[in-house]
């Protein structure tokens, strides 16, 4: 299969996600963040992922390997796919974290190449590739 190129250097955007919390948990965080602790709530929400997300780093990378995923930012380009469609090989996309299909890429050429995408985290392609892959998106 032709080489791909990952990268993980670019720092991706961020994904907004909407929490409930507790009028007690809510304002416990508030009087953190009143003495400096953190430096708002967004900061202590995102510290209190990541030291959970740490206390479980074993079994996510075991549960990563095991499913044979990539970790991190992945981009799909145009040249990626003809590469792939040149060799006769079909993708099967496995991404924690973004995977992102270039604007180049058309509909026919995804369809033709990528075999399945599964992503934990955040797909970002065209609404036409979205479309045209919706049955092979899991």
């Amino acid at each position: 299969m032709a080489a791909l190129k990952t990268q993980r250097d670019k720092t991706p955007e961020s994904e907004k996600i909407t929490i409930n919390l507790g009028y007690v948990d809510l304002g416990r965080i508030d009087l953190l963040v009143q003495e400096g602790f953190y430096s708002n709530r967004s900061d202590f929400i995102r510290t209190a992922i990541r030291r959970q997300l740490d206390s479980h780093v074993d079994a996510v990378s075991k549960s990563i390997d095991r499913h044979t995923m990539e970790l991190g930012l992945r981009d799909y380009t145009r040249a990626d796919l003809e590469a792939v469609q040149s060799a006769g090989e079909l993708l099967h996309i496995k991404v924690v974290g973004l995977a992102r299909i270039d604007p180049e890429v058309s509909p026919e050429l995804a369809l033709a190449t990528i075999g399945s995408i599964s992503v934990l985290g955040a797909l970002q392609a065209s609404a036409d590739i979205k479309n045209a892959l919706a049955d092979r998106i899991k």
